[in-house]
């Protein structure tokens, strides 16, 4: 092609580009708009559950937005109670769709929904992200976000729990045990409206006690707590009070349901067994259920047992759940 051809049907492309874009229209709001306008991405499951992945509960300065999946029941039924999942990972990994051996985690909590509850799996910032208390922060804006959209979730705001498994039942025992405690809020930053209490709590192989929990470990001391904490220095007493569920036990506490392996080697059942006494002498309703043979994350010595045992627990989790939540007639 000749040159003079060529940069003729350039000017022709780039004029008819021009005109193009001078005649597209586009929405325009009235100042910056900073959330996050993708379209909803909605999943359907069986038994008529449909869940929303993503959806942002809180955007702080410097951060990635903090984020849910939320799970809903068939609507028409009137608002139902909530349960909100929060992951674990050693407060450094993990995220909001696993679960210990979980082969599809969640299919398990489309299933909870399906059984009228609305289900909300969390993620938090981590702790490379932000130090303690940054997770329990997320944990309470998300229990607060989901509170004050009760009516597009459809959800029964004055009956909500939170469960979750070793970081995670960590995260979720000291939201359930610290409700109304001003400290763990963040410092110059108004708190969400809204409450961020719970009426019952499930924890799988959670931990309690960072002072006793170090003292089981060989030096005298826990390197995942350390990071969680940023501790300068080794880890003090005074470092892990703040973050350990026990120091936040009175017998205003709503249920409690704890589940551990006894061979667990990660997170030592005696953590369970410390919180299980601790609970019960406040006068907190506790129910405590301790798996022989198996290991963090119930994992067994076959597939077999960890098959067993993850089934029990689940279902024991969501037996409990329609105890502490469910209203006659419902």
């Amino acid at each position: 092609m000749r040159l003079g051809m060529w940069l003729a049907m350039i000017a022709t492309l780039a004029g008819g580009s021009a005109l193009a874009a001078g005649n597209r229209v586009f929405p325009v709001a009235d100042k910056p708009v900073l959330e996050d306008r993708y379209p909803a991405r909605v999943t359907h499951w069986a038994k008529g559950v449909s869940s929303l992945a993503d959806v942002v509960y809180q955007q702080l300065p410097g951060y990635r937005p903090q984020v849910v999946d939320i799970y809903m029941p068939p609507s028409g039924k009137g608002p139902r109670p909530l349960v909100l999942y929060v992951h674990g990972g050693g407060w450094v990994a993990g995220h909001t769709r696993h679960s210990g051996a979980m082969a599809d985690f969640p299919a398990a909590l489309a299933e909870l929904a399906s059984e009228g509850f609305v289900v909300a799996s969390l993620e938090y910032r981590l702790a490379d992200e932000a130090r303690f208390p940054a997770q329990v922060q997320d944990a309470r804006a998300a229990l607060r976000f989901l509170r004050a959209n009760a009516a597009r979730y459809g959800i029964d705001a004055s009956r909500a729990a939170i469960w979750g498994g070793s970081a995670g039942g960590h995260l979720s025992a000291l939201t359930a045990l610290s409700c109304g405690e001003a400290s763990l809020e963040a410092k110059g930053v108004s708190a969400p409206a809204g409450s961020e209490c719970v009426q019952a709590a499930a924890i799988w192989y959670g931990v309690f006690d960072f002072a006793a929990l170090a003292a089981s470990r060989p030096g005298g001391s826990d390197a995942a707590a350390a990071r969680l904490l940023g501790c300068n220095g080794p880890c003090t007493a005074a470092d892990y009070a703040p973050a350990s569920p026990v120091t936040y036990i009175d017998a205003k506490d709503p249920p409690f349901l704890l589940i551990h392996g006894e061979e667990d080697q990660t997170v030592p059942v005696a953590q369970s067994h410390l919180v299980e006494a601790r609970l019960r002498a406040a006068g907190v309703p506790v129910t405590a259920i301790y798996i022989p043979g198996v290991d963090h994350s119930f994992i067994g010595r076959s597939a077999a047992e960890t098959r067993t045992a993850t089934l029990r627990a689940i279902n024991a989790t969501y037996d409990f759940f329609h105890r502490t939540l469910d209203r006659p007639g419902r």
